[in-house]
């Protein structure tokens, strides 16, 4: 794998966030109402911080989504073929990094209840749970990083 950068992602980057939200095999089977038609539009990048994990040919490697007010994790993924690669570890970084600088001092984190385990690790703390809801019929953790 060649190096990492995390940038800004732009408008026109929306269909390829899209597509790596679909192919995700996290949101296959029981899942799979979660991302069922889910698309990232070109002003939701624009309205909040979306930022990228691409490779030095630009390829897609992740992305997250910090919601500024309240603060709020919104989306986070990271393609199947980066998994383990220490890339969500990355995006994490980076994410709290510009809450920091920011001034916010808590980052709020619905989870798809198998990465619960993942933001544990990288820090976040079990807050309760979300009960279930139309697109998500299933309980999901709720955490917080704090910043």
């Amino acid at each position: 794998m060649s190096e990492t950068t995390i940038r800004p992602a732009h408008p026109a980057d929306a269909d390829r966030l899209t597509a790596l939200i679909q192919a995700s095999s996290a949101y296959r089977g029981a899942y799979s109402a979660m991302t069922d038609g889910y698309a990232v539009a070109p002003d939701y990048v624009e309205r909040h911080e979306v930022r990228m994990a691409v490779d030095a040919g630009d390829r897609l490697l992740g992305f997250y989504a910090l919601i500024r007010e309240p603060a709020e994790l919104d989306l986070m993924f990271v393609a199947d073929e980066a998994q383990g690669l220490g890339i969500g570890r990355q995006l994490i970084a980076d994410m709290l990094g510009r809450a920091r600088e920011a001034g916010i001092g808590a980052v709020k984190v619905v989870s798809h209840p198998p990465a619960e385990g993942f933001y544990l690790q990288m820090g976040a703390e079990r807050t309760g749970t979300r009960p279930p809801q139309v697109k998500t019929p299933w309980e999901q953790p709720e955490l917080r990083f704090t910043v």
